[in-house]
């Protein structure tokens, strides 16, 4: 084979190559996507749908709120502030 023979028969397997990585790719990722679809399907089919309550029945149940009274407070930690100065370094000695 010439060199110009040789060269265009492997790109031509580059080319395939690449084409059918490219194929392979896109058919993998809808089988997972799809995959993932039917499970989520599934998983919808299996658990049953309660009916969402109105708003009116929701403020009905709802108990009324109570006054404890005392406030609530949070305890709420504050940033540290970095030292802009630092002493001098002490000495460690292990024994």
């Amino acid at each position: 084979m010439t060199t110009k023979k040789l060269y265009t028969f492997l790109m031509n397997d580059a080319i395939f190559g690449i084409l059918g990585l490219l194929v392979l790719f896109i058919l993998s990722f809808f089988a997972v996507h799809i995959i993932k679809l039917a499970k989520i399907g599934y998983r919808a089919q299996k658990t049953p749908t309660q009916p969402k309550p109105k708003r009116e029945e929701v403020k009905k149940e709802a108990p009324p709120k109570q006054n404890l009274g005392e406030p609530v407070y949070y305890i709420v930690e504050r940033k540290r502030r970095t030292k802009s100065s630092y002493s001098a370094p002490k000495e460690i000695r292990f024994k």
